[in-house]
């Protein structure tokens, strides 16, 4: 299963060449973590810019982490936020 990250959607959705490149060549759709779609809504200025979103995403499939997935991130964000600099976007 592919997922499709924040930075690559909005390159895709900005109409990058090698973003769209990309996409293209995959050989099934990727998903789309809803956390994305989430920070994709939260940059839209207007309820137009929120159709688009919804429109570009439409076709994936949105996955949400499971309780032990959110407390493997919690966990590891703690171990490694000083050591490593993780931040929360990470």
């Amino acid at each position: 299963m592919y997922l499709v990250d924040t930075d690559v959607i909005i390159d895709i959705q900005r109409g990058y060449g090698p973003a769209l490149a990309w996409f293209a060549s995959v050989p099934t759709l990727p998903s789309i973590p809803g956390f994305v779609v989430m920070e994709l809504i939260q940059d839209a200025q207007n309820k137009q810019q929120v159709r688009k979103v919804l429109q570009l995403v439409a076709p994936l499939t949105i996955v949400w982490p499971t309780e032990t997935d959110c407390a493997r991130a919690l966990s590891d964000f703690t171990a490694y936020h000083l050591s490593h600099k993780v931040g929360l976007i990470d």
